[in-house]
């Protein structure tokens, strides 16, 4: 089998962590990531979910917006009363 090198940046510190990861389970960074890899063609995905947060989408983003602008010229402001906790 042919070995080739995959390189990635990624930040220093990240890095840094991420070698102590390897060592204090006994393993070296090509080994985790080869295991990442094997992972990943096993199943055809990744070994982990990715989602976006709902919070940024362009809707969102845009009603917010829309309210602070409100906010700031003193739109569609309500006073309410504080509800007191027992």
């Amino acid at each position: 089998m042919a070995l080739a090198t995959l390189s990635a940046k990624v930040d220093s510190e990240n890095k840094k962590e991420f070698e102590k990861f390897c060592e204090d389970t006994g393993m070296n960074v090509s080994v985790c990531i080869n295991m990442f890899v094997k992972e990943v063609l096993r199943h055809h995905k990744l070994p982990f979910e990715v989602a976006t947060d709902p919070f940024y989408s362009k809707e969102h983003m845009e009603e917010l917006e829309k309210r602070v602008a409100d906010m700031r010229d003193g739109r569609n402001m309500h006073e309410h009363e504080l509800i007191e906790a027992d």
